[in-house]
């Protein structure tokens, strides 16, 4: 096989080429990424830290049953602890294992007191 040298330029734009291709790439055939949905805060126990949330930003989440959202808050420290009708974002996590208990992750924060 040949030696064959480029000019640099030549050989920068060919790797950002690589690069973009790369990108292009894997933003369309790579996973999507969670998308934070808002519902409303039906009840808290802090105690447990037992989230329940409903309306319609939970109708399509697969752990909704009777209409609410319930599921164990998982918060960033200095949080405001939410309450009855406030406006929460959040993004939801399914830990259960087969022939376990239904475990849910909600991660998110209160993004409006009504």
């Amino acid at each position: 096989m040949a030696n064959i040298n480029l000019p640099t330029p030549v050989a920068v734009a060919g790797g950002c080429l690589c690069l973009l291709g790369g990108f292009l790439i894997g933003s369309v055939a790579g996973p999507r990424a969670s998308d934070p949905t808002v519902a409303t805060v039906e009840s808290y126990d802090p105690d447990t830290r037992q989230l329940c949330l409903t309306g319609d930003g939970v109708a399509d989440d697969p752990g909704t049953q009777d209409g609410a959202l319930c599921g164990e808050w998982r918060r960033t420290p200095g949080s405001a602890r939410p309450v009855k009708g406030d406006t929460f974002r959040f993004v939801s996590l399914d830990r259960s294992e087969k022939g376990e208990d239904t475990t849910i992750y909600l991660y998110g924060d209160v993004e409006r007191r009504e």
